[in-house]
């Protein structure tokens, strides 16, 4: 009961978060306009033209990580890792994060891929991910920093002060306080009866993030894990052509709201809606879009896109459920 009561105040509170943050900005907004931009001034055709990338950059996903499961003896199926992202992406929009170990499960339960194996091989998945995104956004930062200096004093976001809060006295005390918790919880769980099951647990997570270390077909993977990234921009990148008011906007217009798009998205609210939302607008007023037009971009691309994946999802649910245990 009490499980369930957490996770029922982790879903609304996510949903509240995001839900007020959207509200806050659309609170004077005309959506009865919205209609008339969707039917009368968009072209729809760039959305259509976005959409084999979107899926694309999830199906890159699937394979990279059949891939990264192959050197620790784990073969699932390539349609059941493909549909089991597909399903992640789509229950992440009901629960936020849910989805790394909703794909785990898919596999564990269809192919007997081990949990713990699979979700170390996420984890480090995500962990490379993280590493090119923070690439590309220190390369893109510098590129743009007059850009990026008014996104931050626009939003009120001001680095030197909060890194000025602390001394370095202060960085070595919170690192030994970090490190004696990590201590204190090792020796507890030492105590606990289920010591042994969390150990091989953890073992199998280490397990799987150690696994790349011995992916056969390297170049095969960085292809992946470049496609993936590249998918996904051009998955937003061509809704740019579907209005005016951002057709004429560019290439290093798209990839900065881009890359402000995806570090919004860290906020846990479902697929990001909300902060994604305030990033991006921010951003493309910066570069000279009048208010309302950012806010129609903002609100039917972000939309469009959730749909997208709500369908991937359903039909994800669909297939697997004709797809036999193994």
């Amino acid at each position: 009961m009490r499980k369930f009561l957490n996770d029922a105040f982790k879903i609304a509170l996510s949903v509240f978060l995001g839900g007020a943050i959207l509200y806050w900005m659309y609170r004077d907004f005309d959506f009865g306009a919205v209609k008339h931009v969707m039917l009368h001034e968009m072209n729809w055709w760039w959305m259509i033209l976005s959409f084999p990338f979107g899926i694309l950059a999830q199906a890159f996903r699937g394979w990279r990580w059949k891939q990264s499961l192959e050197p620790i003896g784990e073969k699932p199926r390539t349609s059941t890792a493909l549909n089991s992202i597909f399903l992640s992406y789509a229950v992440s929009l009901v629960v936020p994060r849910i989805g790394e170990f909703a794909r785990c499960g898919v596999l564990n339960k269809k192919d007997g891929v081990s949990f713990p194996k699979s979700l170390g091989t996420v984890v480090t998945e995500r962990a490379i991910d993280s590493l090119l995104v923070l690439s590309i956004t220190a390369i893109v930062m510098l590129l743009q920093v007059p850009v990026f200096n008014s996104f931050f004093a626009r939003t009120g976001t001001n680095f030197e002060e909060i890194l000025r809060g602390f001394s370095w006295e202060g960085y070595l005390v919170t690192a030994i306080c970090g490190v004696a918790v990590l201590i204190l919880l090792h020796f507890l769980l030492r105590k606990l009866a289920f010591y042994e099951k969390i150990k091989m647990t953890v073992k199998g997570i280490f397990e799987g993030v150690m696994s790349l270390k011995n992916v056969k077909n390297v170049p095969l993977f960085l292809f992946f894990t470049v496609g993936i990234w590249v998918n996904y921009f051009l998955h937003y990148y061509l809704t740019f052509f579907c209005f005016e008011a951002t057709s004429h906007l560019g290439l290093m217009c798209a990839l900065v709201t881009f890359i402000i798009g995806s570090i919004a998205v860290i906020v846990p609210t479902p697929n990001g809606a909300g902060p994604w939302h305030f990033a991006v607008k921010t951003m493309l007023i910066l570069y000279g879009v009048a208010d309302n037009a950012a806010l129609y971009f903002v609100l039917i691309v972000h939309t469009v896109q959730t749909l997208l994946v709500v369908a991937l999802g359903v039909y994800a649910w669909a297939r697997l459920s004709y797809i036999e245990k193994r």
